[in-house]
């Protein structure tokens, strides 16, 4: 009895040491991966650092090189176009003058070309001015037209006025003498009958 009692116990040692050991290296284990991850993420995060600073380093060069590249095109902009303005008025010159200089000939063809030149430009002149001066004519008999009627407009105007003013007048006056012969009718009666009454009342007395 007491030997199955102790076989036992040393069983459950046993198991339970195994337990133990079996706990520590899974925890060991995990400490291990979990520091092999933290390893990871600081090289990664390390190595983002590293790009992200190349790249930073890329972009300031790159603009600095853009900015050298506009100053260089700037100052070759300065230097080139008096040269290329200066080449062009040459070679016009050039172009001008050599008809002038090719012979006799090519300088009396050149001439024609020139007269003929004047003469078109004459007559382009001359057809601009004849319409020119054919538009301001009929502007100003449009002007002198409106004006002609403005003042007949203003005139006929006047004249009613007047009109209607004179007659206007002529019935007052013919209204005032109306009431002035009336009354002068009225004043001559009284006076008659004043007269009457006066001769009356002398004859009486007499």
């Amino acid at each position: 009895m007491a030997t199955q009692t102790q076989s036992r116990t040393r069983s459950n040692s046993r198991s339970s040491a195994s337990s133990r050991s079996q706990a520590t290296a899974r925890t060991e284990r995990q400490r291990k991966a979990t520091a092999q991850k933290a390893a990871a993420t600081r090289r990664r995060n390390a190595a983002n650092r590293s790009r992200s600073a190349k790249k930073a380093a890329e972009t300031r060069a790159q603009a600095q090189l853009n900015s050298l590249q506009v100053v260089q095109l700037q100052a070759e902009r300065a230097a080139l176009i008096p040269v290329g303005a200066a080449l062009t008025a040459r070679d016009a010159l050039v172009e001008a003058v050599k008809p002038y200089v090719a012979g006799r000939d090519s300088a009396e063809r050149e001439l024609e070309k020139v007269g003929k030149r004047v003469q078109v430009s004459l007559k382009r002149f001359e057809r601009r001015g004849s319409t020119g001066r054919n538009r301001a004519l009929r502007e100003v008999k449009r002007t002198r037209t409106r004006v002609e009627r403005e003042l007949r407009q203003r005139r006929n105007s006047a004249v009613r006025t007047v009109k209607q003013n004179r007659r206007e007048a002529e019935r007052q006056v013919k209204s005032t003498r109306r009431q002035f012969e009336r009354q002068a009718k009225v004043a001559r009666r009284e006076v008659q009958g004043q007269a009457e009454g006066l001769v009356q009342r002398v004859s009486s007395i007499a």
